[in-house]
């Protein structure tokens, strides 16, 4: 038996699928991974995302440790309650995990939030807690918390209808930013390519929280719908599309390295092994990949072009578009087309930029 959030009992109620994820018993899929999908890009639904890794970073030293700590730097982050995405590396340039961390609001100015995923918390807390030495800082870990994301380009509205004392909080929002409200700290983020919000309460309001939403509409989705939207929306997955082996130049993240400059030098964990990568040449590329005849595309297929052979990373079928797509790992310089090997047969598959699909609408 795995940990269980302060939901499972709400799952089982909804005869929901659940599965061993991270050490978690989630729910895979409530309807069908198809509907689930659907109301996430065309109104509302909802995922218990409490097994997630809750942190508080707090004291003198909590900026100084972070810039060193994360590729992206947080020094660049103006607004209270503001987001970042980074990868957290190691010595070499291979990412131990990515993560958000949110900056301090007036309530508490000198705390602040991480969230890290559920597989990788031993080894993230351990890393976490062996970077301190010689920092002013104290980390805790919030068990006491869940989080409900509601993502959709109706959530915002369905949460505010049901919380109006906090509808001017919801709607003044600005995207991948938090706010505090009373116990609950409310961020315009979420894992689906949609807007909405993702909710961190204290586990006791929990359940009748889910509850109200339900009764308003709000589609209950699991970790199926969860992956298929992450994957239109061009999201990374951990312990696919990046690992401790995998540096973020080749892993389609250079966007979240925070080189610095000689006015302003940002001296980070992996910074020397990356730089000396970007010198050598990066030899491979994270793209996305249409296939261009029936089939199913799966993670760790091979992927032939015509500068050499890649992998697939991440695959699955498209529900808004219809048809089967892919990240995956190509060396530098591939043209526009290629080939993947599915069942000993070759099949055709257009190679892109993600994301694959904005805002509910696919780009190709």
């Amino acid at each position: 038996m795995g940990h269980k959030t302060a939901l499972y009992d709400e799952h089982l109620a909804l005869k929901a699928r659940v599965v061993d994820f991270g050490g978690w018993d989630m729910p895979v899929q409530y309807s069908s991974v198809l509907e689930e999908h659907h109301a996430v890009r065309r109104a509302a639904g909802m995922f218990d995302v409490s097994h997630m890794t809750f942190l508080e970073l707090d004291g003198a030293d909590a900026v100084p440790y972070l810039r060193k700590l994360l590729a992206n730097d947080v020094a660049r982050l103006k607004v209270p309650g503001k987001a970042l995405y980074s990868g957290m590396l190691r010595e070499d340039g291979g990412v131990i995990d990515d993560l958000i961390v949110y900056a301090p609001t007036p309530d508490a100015p000198s705390l602040w939030r991480v969230v890290v995923n559920c597989g990788t918390h031993d080894k993230d807390i351990a890393w976490m807690q062996a970077q301190a030495a010689g920092f002013a800082i104290t980390l805790k870990e919030r068990t006491d918390l869940a989080m409900i994301a509601v993502q959709g380009p109706e959530a915002r509205a369905k949460v505010a209808a049901l919380r109006p004392a906090l509808a001017g909080l919801i709607n003044g929002l600005d995207v991948f930013v938090g706010a505090v409200a009373g116990d609950w700290f409310i961020s315009r983020t979420g894992y689906t390519g949609e807007d909405g919000l993702e909710i961190l309460l204290p586990n006791a309001e929990a359940p009748a929280f889910w509850r109200e939403l339900l009764a308003a509409g709000v589609l209950p989705c699991g970790l199926g719908a969860r992956d298929t939207l992450r994957l239109e929306a061009g999201m990374n997955l951990y312990g696919n599309d990046m690992t401790e082996d995998v540096s973020p130049l080749v892993a389609n993240m250079a966007w979240t390295i925070a080189w610095g400059s000689d006015e302003a030098p940002h001296d980070f964990i992996g910074k020397a092994a990356l730089e000396a990568e970007k010198a050598a040449g990066v030899k491979s590329r994270l793209v996305g990949l249409i296939l261009e005849e029936r089939g199913v595309l799966r993670s760790h297929m091979k992927v032939i072009t015509a500068d050499g052979e890649g992998e697939t990373t991440s695959g699955t079928f498209s529900p808004t578009m219809e048809t089967a797509i892919a990240l995956a790992r190509i060396p530098v310089g591939s043209a526009d087309r290629a080939e993947v090997e599915i069942r000993g047969k070759r099949l055709p598959v257009r190679i892109v930029r993600p994301p694959f699909v904005r805002n509910g609408k696919a780009l190709y």
